[in-house]
């Protein structure tokens, strides 16, 4: 994160904000930046993935569905942006820590014994141990003890839009996000592949709730995507997994997604439209056209 900051302090807070006299590496300065950084770029990422994908991926049909709820869009977007700024908190906390030099982050691919394979080589182990630690923490959720505390509001959303992907309670968000934060402090990581990966994660994250249940028939037993993960919101105790089937196949938690066996949400769409219990003027959002379908 320090490549962000510096960035930031050149072109930003340096000529327009701080002091000269305030050094760039003073503590508290470089606190009250990452968290002016963390806090608009999540933001941005948040924001501009949902609406990309919001626009252009997510199928509008799903908002016929009998459990899309009454202004759903504009909830998920408000609850998300009121626990972003509570999640950049702690979340500072550990860029802070990396940024004063305690993690394993490195700078030039030569500083890894590993050279140019060591890239790849912490690209394929970031994957498999943020995915397995997110399937226990996400797990760890479910406990009926604590449940309903913090991941029962992003359970709110049964048929999520892409704007769902970041609607958790800051403790959820905190916790689940924790896996990418603690990775370079356990493995060695190039920086700059860190914040490549770190937008695959966000990218990600809005994928798997944006309601494109197409995978590649090879890829549906491995890949934990969309349609997996509907049936997490639908059915609850299924499908924890971010990015891979393993562990919840190893926690036998795994479901083979409903709407890749014609019984997901566009087959109970369709189903209730042939029963005559939807028309196109339900909900007010029932155009079977493809554009976009107004949501108040």
């Amino acid at each position: 994160m320090d490549l962000i900051l510096n960035f930031a302090d050149q072109y930003f807070f340096t000529p327009y904000v701080y002091p000269a006299s305030w050094p760039e590496d003073e503590p508290l300065r470089q606190i009250i930046g990452l968290l002016v950084v963390t806090n608009i770029g999540a933001a941005i990422l948040y924001l501009g993935l949902g609406s990309l994908s919001y626009y252009f991926v997510f199928d509008h049909n799903l908002m016929k569905h009998p459990q899309f709820l009454p202004n759903q869009v504009r909830r998920e977007i408000k609850y998300a942006m009121s626990s972003l700024p509570c999640i950049s908190i702690p979340t500072v906390a550990l860029f802070f820590a990396e940024v004063r030099g305690y993690s394993k982050l490195y700078d030039n691919v030569n500083d890894f014994a590993l050279g140019w394979p060591g890239l790849i080589i912490s690209m394929v182990s970031f994957l498999f141990f943020t995915d397995m630690c997110i399937y226990w923490i996400h797990r760890f959720l479910h406990h009926r003890l604590i449940y309903k505390y913090f991941h029962k509001p992003h359970h709110v959303w049964k048929i999520p839009t892409p704007f769902a992907s970041h609607a958790f309670h800051p403790v959820d968000g905190f916790l689940q996000g924790l896996p990418y934060h603690v990775y370079p402090f356990l493995f060695p990581l190039h920086k700059v592949l860190y914040l490549a990966l770190y937008i695959f994660v966000n990218v990600w994250t809005v994928s798997i709730h944006d309601g494109d249940y197409r995978v590649p028939s090879q890829l549906q037993e491995v890949i934990n995507g969309s349609a997996h993960h509907t049936d997490h919101h639908l059915f609850f105790d299924y499908n924890y997994g971010q990015y891979f089937t393993l562990w919840d196949r190893l926690g036998g938690s795994y479901r083979h997604p409903s709407a890749l066996q014609g019984k997901g949400p566009h087959d109970c769409i369709r189903r209730l439209f042939a029963q005559g219990k939807l028309s196109n003027g339900s909900n007010g959002h029932m155009d079977t056209g493809n554009k976009i379908h107004k949501q108040e």
